[in-house]
């Protein structure tokens, strides 16, 4: 399974909805996932430089349509900054990503919100690979298990989130969020997917909130 699949399990609640904590900010980090992806496939590269660049290095496709059609968004965006890539709507992989997960049956489609209104949920139909994620994850936090780059991708991206403990409040073995901040710090440290991918959602973000909260400075500076 790809990390944004198993991403998207994280910020999903059994009932379909995206969980809370990530509710505004689950695109940076599902377009950060499968691009981290597409680098561990050998499609794309990611630049060691302050600000990395992502690069395209192979067309040639995967067989896999998640990945095959976010290579394709991607072209006229080769070059672009990671940071700038994981703000983008266009590269969301949220409509394949929930394809994909229905059609291995680890999720089904629901009905829409109240009154018909919002996106169709698509809650948890079979709660076994999530379970095993979870226990994978618990085992790298307490030291029992090596983490594999799809681990610190992960563990990056929730925590540039601001959203580790939230999700992975059991699996951290009672740890305070302060606790797990460093923990999941001491792991993905050194590892250049961990850190291109957690400044990359990290600024995203920041970017993000100074737009949000520019107009409404604006506007108490005028009255």
């Amino acid at each position: 399974m790809l990390i944004v699949e198993e991403l998207h399990m994280l910020l999903l609640r059994p009932d379909g909805r995206t969980e809370s904590a990530v509710s505004v900010n689950r695109l940076y980090g599902e377009v950060a996932a499968v691009i981290v992806d597409l680098a561990l496939h050998g499609r794309v590269t990611v630049s060691d430089e302050k600000n990395p660049v992502v690069e395209i290095v192979s067309m040639e496709p995967t067989g896999n349509p998640i990945l095959d059609t976010t290579l394709q968004r991607l072209v006229p965006l080769r070059g672009k900054r990671l940071q700038s890539l994981v703000a983008r709507p266009k590269l969301d992989p949220l409509e394949i990503v929930v394809e994909s997960l229905v059609m291995q049956g680890v999720l089904v489609r629901g009905e829409r919100g109240f009154f018909g209104w919002g996106s169709a949920r698509t809650p948890e139909s079979d709660p076994g690979p999530e379970h095993l994620l979870r226990s994978r994850l618990a085992a790298v936090l307490a030291g029992t298990a090596a983490p594999t780059q799809a681990d610190l991708a992960l563990l990056s991206i929730l925590q540039n989130l601001d959203a580790a403990h939230a999700i992975l409040r059991e699996e951290s073995g009672g740890l305070s969020s302060r606790e797990l901040k460093k923990r999941i710090t001491e792991l993905t440290a050194g590892s250049a997917a961990g850190d291109a991918v957690a400044k990359a959602v990290h600024d995203a973000i920041a970017a993000a909130m100074v737009a949000i909260m520019t107009p409404t400075i604006v506007a108490a500076t005028i009255t």
